[in-house]
């Protein structure tokens, strides 16, 4: 199986056989529809792109909508396309479940987008401790950066300083977390921790 697109549902915990209390993530993988097969006589690579998650007609392009009439399937929200050598017998218009998880996987990789958390100061986004006492008649700088290091050299900003700014909402990536239970009738995968990204959005599940 080259992966899978999935939504988070949600958490919850389920104990092993020593009795200790596991946190895990419930996660909600495919169906997913073979849209694309690329190969590596036509493009140079070997790939496949899966689509998951109905949609509209109305909500889709001209061009996707061929797309998916190609592939004989309904109009989908979510494409992905996973670079590696799959199995010859997939062709378009397959659909891949999560009961197709290569048999005996015990870790999987999981990529989400993390929430988002707007506009943060530096405490909360990069752990500083702040100015520290209010001494010196200083007032209200309990939260602030404090001195940038910018002087006469090199009179401006260094790259890359960790400085107040949006934060959350990136593409994040966690390897090898265990998978605790496969449910195929109802296209469920329970892992052990958490996975980037608010309940209902969209995952990449790779073995």
């Amino acid at each position: 199986m080259p992966g899978l697109i999935g939504k988070k549902v949600g958490m919850t915990s389920t104990f092993d056989a020593n009795g200790n209390n596991i946190p895990c993530t419930v996660i909600e993988a495919g169906p997913c529809v073979v849209t694309q097969i690329r190969t590596v006589e036509k493009d140079g690579y070997s790939a496949v792109q899966l689509a998951y998650g109905e949609t509209t007609e109305k909500h889709t392009s001209k061009a996707l909508q061929g797309h998916f009439k190609k592939a004989e399937t309904t109009p989908k929200r979510k494409l992905v396309e996973f670079k590696a050598d799959f199995p010859k017998e997939l062709k378009l218009g397959d659909v891949v479940t999560v009961a197709d998880l290569s048999e005996g996987v015990q870790f999987i990789d999981v990529t989400g987008i993390s929430k988002g958390h707007g506009f943060q100061g530096v405490v909360k986004r990069h752990g500083f401790q702040g100015v520290g006492g209010q001494t010196h008649g200083q007032d209200d700088r309990l939260r602030h950066p404090g001195s940038l290091g910018a002087s006469s050299w090199p009179s401006r900003v260094f790259k890359g300083m960790r400085m107040a700014g949006r934060m959350g909402g990136d593409r994040v990536k966690v390897f090898n977390l265990e998978v605790i239970k496969v449910i195929p009738e109802q296209n469920l995968v329970v892992v052990k921790g958490s996975v980037p990204g608010a309940k209902g959005s969209y995952l990449i599940l790779e073995d």
